[in-house]
Order: C-alpha cells, then structure tokens, then sequence
C-alpha cells in the first residue's frame, strides 16, 4: 500500500457531504487536498478547516477552462497530482414518460461527460505520478428504486468507464477505481431542489433498516474507501461496495 502521506489530491464537489468528509480525512492522513465546486464560500470553508493542507478553487466541471483551473491548482498546491476523485454530481428524477431531455442531458454531463474529460486533461500529471482515478458510482445500480432512471444510468455509465479506463491507462500506470455507496446523508437533493435538509435526512434514516448493518453510512466510511483505493497499488478496475448492506435486499425491520 501506498501511504496518503505527501500525496496530492483534487477532489470535485468538495464543498459538501462525501466531497468535504474526504477531504478533511485525507488531509488529516497527511495529503495536500485541492477541493473544488461551484460555491465559493463552501470550497473556501472546507479548505480553511484543512490548515495548510487543504486548498480551494471554485469551479463548475462541466466548463473546461474551469477543469484547467482546478487540475493546474492541484499540481501547484500538491507539487503534482497523486489521485483524482471524481466525486461532484448532480441528482435528476422523475417518472420516465414524463423526464425532460435537456434536463437528463444536463445531468450526463455533469454526472458523467465532465468527469471523462476531467480525467483526459489530468492524464499527464497522474501519468508522471504512476496516479489513480476514482469515481463515484451508487447503490442504485444495485437495488431499483422507482423514478430515480436519470441518476442511477449515470452512475451506471460511471461504474463501466471504470472498467474501460483501468484496461485503457493501466499501460500507462494509472489506475482507476469506484466507490459504491450506499445510503449517505449528503446535499445532492437539496441542490436540485428535491427536498429540504430535514426531510432528506428522515427519508434516509428511514433506509436504515435496509441496510443488513441497520443504519445508514458516514461521509467518513466513504472516504476510507477512497483512501483504500488510492494507496492499493495492485488494484484497479475495482468496483468498491460500500453500504451497510443495502445491496444485499434484506431488512431488519
């Protein structure tokens, strides 16, 4: 295993649940983490918490002078790039009969397309570091949940690049990997709108005993997974479950 220790990291949409818990445990592993997203104040906040280590740059993924801008902070505030989480996302939904084509566009772009291209461009600088890749996949590839088509063909899509990559840049030295969690309190259906914080959080604490562990995860079990997959220097193509259970289809009410 590779230590975290010294390692330079860029983590997309870092100004909040999985993005933010992974950058305050990988800096607090000794890692210079670049974190960025689209509120300024957010990314700013989460890096002040990370000393010296954490640095932020506001930006949208899915504009590419924007990927310039976070890959060319990373490589200066971490001397080069050591890992790429590729973890900023947005959430649509809706019944399929009635689902807006520019909106399911608009949320493959974001979701899948910019994270692509995020990984074209920092090619060079993870090529020079023998670096890795992770991307952000979901339990609904797993279980079917009703009326989330949108989000779960996204991060289906996220789960094969993975396997894509790793064949295509392992003759490089890059490896790529995934992280599939399971039922975690984040901000993704905020931002689009979908529910407040307190209904968000009861809809997901409700999926606890869902899960064969009975209880929903933490931004830092997942972050643990990520640093797994960084530092495991023969894995790659990896797929990584992550969640209490919830894939397996039992329940513990």
């Amino acid at each position: 295993m590779r230590r975290i220790d010294g390692m330079s990291v860029l983590i997309t949409g870092g100004g909040s649940g999985i993005g933010a818990g992974a950058a305050e445990h990988l800096a607090g592993q000794g890692a210079r983490v670049t974190i960025t997203g689209r509120r300024a104040d957010r990314v700013e906040t989460v890096a002040a918490g990370l000393g010296g280590r954490g640095r932020a740059v506001a930006g949208d993924v899915t504009v590419a002078a924007d990927r310039t801008a976070m890959i060319q902070a990373a490589v200066e505030h971490g001397r080069g790039l050591d890992a790429l989480i590729s973890n900023a996302g947005n959430m649509y939904r809706g019944p399929v009969d009635e689902l807006d084509e520019q909106a399911l566009l608009d949320v493959f772009h974001a979701n899948v397309v910019a994270g692509m291209m995020l990984v074209g461009q920092a090619l060079p600088h993870l090529r020079e570091r023998r670096g890795c890749v992770v991307f952000v996949g979901s339990v609904h590839t797993q279980r079917a949940f009703p009326g989330v088509a949108p989000y779960a063909a996204t991060k289906g899509a996220l789960e094969a690049l993975t396997g894509v990559l790793a064949a295509e840049l392992g003759p490089q030295g890059v490896r790529v990997g995934c992280v599939r969690p399971g039922a975690v309190l984040t901000e993704i259906n905020q931002r689009a709108g979908l529910m407040d914080h307190d209904e968000a959080k009861a809809r997901l604490e409700g999926l606890g005993p869902a899960h064969a562990l009975g209880r929903i995860g933490t931004v830092t079990e997942i972050a643990e997974a990520f640093e797994y997959l960084i530092g495991a220097e023969w894995a790659t193509g990896s797929v990584l479950t992550v969640d209490g259970g919830l894939s397996l289809g039992v329940t513990n009410a």
